[in-house]
């Protein structure tokens, strides 16, 4: 983490803040430096989640929810209003829990993020999550497969062993979001744990766009996973009680008007 580029990126926080009249909550780095593997020209990935003031969730006119800064080869920083984040979080949208479980955090408040971790653990819909990371993974394979970058093997094998977690946590919703703990909290061949470390060294050292071969051993790792992922869906979306999501969708809503009851007071 360039030490430059991260004042940079304070500094882009405080302006939207103050150009948009929104106080940003939690502040991450997504994209591969966060989830372990980057390359030399990676660049930064922050994200964000904002709220409003209170009178302007009052408004008859609805206000955009996402906030966006200029995008370079260097900056990627944008955000999503909380409200918006909670609603795709009881949707099955699995990035608001990849920004909560980051582990490179620009500012925020832990509080904050313990409380959406535990609505997202009380909230989604596995099958989603599932379903969500198989299609990651798939395209990301067919991407790899026409253009031979290593980085979209990468961008498949994390999902797979994010999948090989929720197999194994049937407790927990919100998985890490980083290769590397993912591997120390799964249970893996070590064959394939020596030959994913030879490959993230390798992608230290390789442009982002960057092609490399990628081990046999690893792809049929990959392919595996996903097609036992895949087998599992009818018995995941058979166990869904209540299809119109009726309980998330209030838990989540508790969970929004306790936020804007604080920034009341």
């Amino acid at each position: 983490m360039d030490p430059a580029v991260v004042a940079a990126i304070d500094d882009r926080l405080d302006r939207v803040e103050s150009d948009h009249g929104v106080r940003v909550l939690w502040a991450i780095e997504s994209g591969s430096r966060a989830w372990g593997f980057p390359s030399p020209d990676s660049d930064y990935d922050c994200r964000f989640l904002y709220l409003h003031r209170v009178e302007d969730y009052l408004g008859l006119r609805a206000r955009r929810d996402v906030i966006e800064t200029p995008l370079d080869k260097v900056f990627d920083v944008n955000g999503w209003d909380v409200r918006k984040a909670l609603a795709l979080m009881v949707k099955g949208n699995a990035t608001v829990g990849e920004w909560l479980r980051s582990p490179i955090v620009y500012r925020g408040d832990a509080a904050f993020r313990d409380e959406l971790l535990a609505v997202a653990d009380d909230v989604v819909d596995r099958a989603a999550l599932v379903r969500h990371h198989v299609h990651v993974a798939r395209n990301n394979l067919g991407l790899l497969d026409s253009s031979g970058a290593m980085k979209k093997f990468f961008y498949a094998l994390r999902p797979a062993v994010t999948l090989v977690w929720l197999r194994e946590h049937e407790e927990a919703a919100v998985p890490p979001i980083d290769l590397g703990t993912l591997l120390v909290e799964v249970t893996a061949p070590d064959d394939v744990r020596a030959a994913v470390a030879n490959l993230v060294a390798t992608k230290s050292r390789t442009r982002e766009m960057g092609t490399a071969p990628v081990p046999g051993l690893l792809r049929a790792f990959v392919d595996a996973e996903l097609e036992a992922a895949e087998a599992s869906l009818p018995g995941l979306e058979s166990a869904r009680e209540d299809p119109s999501r009726e309980r998330e969708w209030a838990r989540a809503e508790e969970a929004f008007l306790s936020l804007l009851e604080r920034a009341v007071d």
